[in-house]
């Protein structure tokens, strides 16, 4: 909701989150996958896979190495760090090395154990069989380099071999470039003494391959020929540096190039990804320009001639990217918003470097501008698993994951909405909603979009509804935003400490969620109950249940419907509903299956879609509204809206 007067207030108070019963659902699967890097060095950040790990709230992680180690029995027992579910990383220092016994060889078994807040269990995942290595130091022992050939300027040159660094705390390794640069055409000879540019892993989390770039800084940006050496060298923390034997190198440096350009259609807000060679920037002085020449047919428009410079960002030496936007010669010879047309012409990479400034071989491409679309990232952070622990559902957050982003795309469906559940990489401008355990408001929100002012015509694209804006705050607003899981448990007749009653409250709420919840005596839902086939519901026509197995696919059902109502209500906010291009954020009155009605006018069954009632849906000048501003080429639903006065 938006608006602070029309908030439909549901007064969390901090609490527990009951007696558990039975094992701990986040922890139930809890296993060790791996366990890397297997060379391991003061300041090392030793890297554990696996899955059902928890944040530190919800139990205190060890690693534990069991084993032996230079002739003596091993019983180590680190602190671990949760990333993330699937993550843990343990930090290891000059003391964890010494515990071992300094430079030694370990072979053994990794477990991960987890004293959990729930039940104060200790939960212990099968041990993986592990080989690991503790050095105090590292010795670079670089064996293969392709050290010939035609290269562009920042290629990526791969060696192989061992010991290199990680970079963090361990420190960096870096490859020092020395040689002789001759410029085409001429026989004179530009000594480079030594120029060192850091070497990354390609994987992080083995010392057996890393890059460094071939940096302008060697020998230009101009089209030559380069002989010398590569010397690698490991400047581990607190050590003297330490130095491999230098590798020969001979290469053939070449103008830059573009090689292709994708996507063939773009819109507003979206990346184009420009690949090719010899591309510079990420430092001062160091800029990628891109000329586009030829024709632009905009959509019932004759073709009209078009020369333009763009300036993409630079990536790495092979590529660029350009952000389709409304701020440079493209974005203000087009409405980008509303326009649409195809581009067919040349492109042509323009280097420039310090005071030198190489114009690349040009490429035919064909470019087609989009219409707007907004791309939506639901953010499910670990304090909304978690707080399913509440619903007695935190073992089945995936499935209602799954219906929640159901929902929101059917709300959107005819509109060039794309909800996503993954950090979107092909978009600079999204939104990006948060959805999380509890109000941080205190003010028991279900859900709520915390950007700043009402965006009549979805201008910005990128609001973020989530964390906490200043700019509402000053206006009076509640700062954080997002969508507020455990407030929902307002809808229960008998909320407990979690929540307090709203007068909506439903005894449905009840008979859907009390079985699982702990607080109710209830029992939740374990790994036990997933062993069988356990198919989404489409419809709420045989809930509430009686049996366990359908009991859970109604909980699943209602709690998605629930939370994809109130993500696709806040999202309407964000894109500028209700009442477009107008004042207020909700609709006037109330009336059955209207999304943007106010919080306190969407009763539970509505949102829940039970009994025949719901779903809620934009009534029929909103749904115009968004056809408008994001249109697209899917045909409009063909159900029958509610009007919107």
């Amino acid at each position: 909701m938006r608006t602070a007067a029309l908030i439909l207030a549901v007064g969390v108070v901090a609490g527990g989150c009951g007696t558990a019963i039975g094992p701990d659902p986040g922890l139930e699967g809890l296993a060790v996958s791996k366990v890397a890097p297997d060379t391991i060095i003061p300041g090392t950040k030793l890297v554990v896979k696996g899955t059902s790990f928890v944040e530190s709230q919800w139990g205190a992680a060890t690693l534990r190495l069991k084993g032996k180690a230079g002739g003596k029995d091993i019983d180590a027992k680190w602190p671990a760090t949760f990333v993330d579910y699937m993550t843990m990383t343990v930090a290891v220092d000059g003391g964890k090395i010494d515990e071992l016994g300094g430079d030694v060889d370990f072979e053994g078994a990794a477990t991960i154990e987890v004293l959990a807040t729930s039940d104060d269990n200790t939960y212990t995942s099968e041990p993986l069989t592990v080989d690991l290595d503790f050095r105090t130091k590292l010795t670079p022992t670089p064996n293969g380099l392709d050290a010939t050939g035609v290269i562009f300027v920042n290629d990526q040159l791969q060696v192989s071999g061992g010991g290199f660094l990680l970079g963090g705390d361990e420190g960096t390794t870096v490859a020092r470039v020395t040689g002789c640069f001759k410029l085409n055409g001429t026989g004179t000879c530009t000594n480079q003494a030594g120029i060192e540019i850091p070497m990354l892993p390609v994987d992080p989390l083995s010392r057996e391959m890393a890059t460094f770039a071939f940096s302008p800084k060697i020998a230009g940006i101009k089209p030559g020929s380069f002989t010398g050496k590569v010397t690698v060298i490991n400047k581990q923390t607190g050590i003297a540096p330490i130095m491999a034997t230098a590798l020969d190198i001979d290469y053939d440096l070449v103008t830059s190039q573009v090689f292709m350009v994708d996507p063939p259609a773009a819109s507003l807000g979206q990346y184009v990804f420009v690949h090719g060679g010899g591309f510079v920037g990420g430092e001062p002085n160091a800029t990628t320009e891109l000329e586009l020449t030829g024709t632009f047919k905009k959509t019932g428009s004759n073709p009209a001639p078009i020369s333009m410079t763009l300036i993409p960002e630079f990536v790495e030496g092979r590529l660029t990217r350009y952000i389709v936007n409304t701020n440079d010669e493209l974005g203000q010879s087009l409405d980008l918003r509303t326009d649409t047309g195809s581009f067919t012409g040349t492109i042509t990479p323009v280097i420039s470097y310090g005071s030198d400034r190489v114009r690349g071989v040009s490429k035919n491409v064909a470019l087609q501008i989009a219409p707007v679309k907004q791309v939506v990232y639901l953010d499910f952070l670990p304090s909304y698993v978690e707080g399913l622990r509440d619903f007695g559902l935190r073992a089945v957050h995936a499935k209602i994951r799954d219906r929640i982003v159901e929902v929101c795309r059917e709300a959107y469906r005819g509109v060039n909405v794309d909800i996503r559940v993954e950090v979107p990489t092909d978009f600079a401008l999204y939104e990006h909603v948060e959805l999380v355990g509890v109000d941080p408001n205190d003010m028991g929100l279900f859900g709520y979009d915390n950007s700043a002012g009402k965006d009549n015509g979805n201008l910005r694209l990128y609001d973020r509804l989530g964390g906490v804006n200043a700019l509402t705050q000053q206006d009076g607003y509640a700062g954080f935003g997002g969508v507020f899981l455990r407030s929902l448990l307002g809808f229960s007749k008998h909320p407990g400490k979690l929540a307090k009653g709203v007068p909506g409250a439903d005894p449905v709420f009840d008979k859907i969620f009390d079985a699982f919840r702990a607080d109710q005596g209830g029992e939740p839902v374990t790994s036990a109950d997933l062993s069988g086939d356990l198919p989404a519901l489409t419809s709420g026509a045989g809930c509430p249940a009686s049996d366990r197995k359908t009991r859970i696919q109604c909980a699943i059902y209602v709690l998605g419907n629930l939370v994809g109502g109130t993500l696709s209500h806040e999202i309407g906010h964000s894109v500028g509903l209700a009442n477009p291009f107008a004042e207020g954020f909700h609709n006037a009155g109330d009336a059955p299956n209207r999304l943007m009605d106010s919080g306190g006018d969407r009763p539970f069954l509505e949102r829940a879609m039970l009994e025949g009632q719901g779903p809620a849906v934009f009534c029929d000048d909103e749904y115009a509204y968004l056809r408008m501003i994001l249109p697209t080429s899917e045909s409009a639903d063909d159900i029958t809206r509610p009007g919107c006065f």
